[in-house]
């Protein structure tokens, strides 16, 4: 079953396809999703990665706090966008 994370204080040159890289030891990296600004088009310094092989738990336990580019991950449980009326 696949799991989604929520995965802050990204280094602001993160791209999707070297956050794919970090997680990629845990699982099966099924989709990555950096947050940019609308007006800017710059990083917002998070993001979504959904995994697959690994439970929700030992993928935040293993992930939290790994240092990336001089910045520690906050990593926690992805809860969906909320809809917009």
């Amino acid at each position: 079953m696949a799991v989604t994370l929520y995965v802050g204080n990204l280094p602001w040159g993160m791209t999707e396809d070297g956050l794919a890289e970090v997680f990629r030891p845990l699982g099966s990296v099924l989709a990555v999703r950096i947050i940019t600004d609308r007006s800017s088009g710059r990083s917002r310094g998070f993001g979504f990665v959904e995994l697959d092989g690994i439970g929700l738990e030992e993928a935040i336990s293993k992930m939290s706090g790994v240092e990336v580019s001089g910045r520690r991950l906050t990593v926690g449980p992805g809860h969906p966008k909320p809809a917009r009326y």
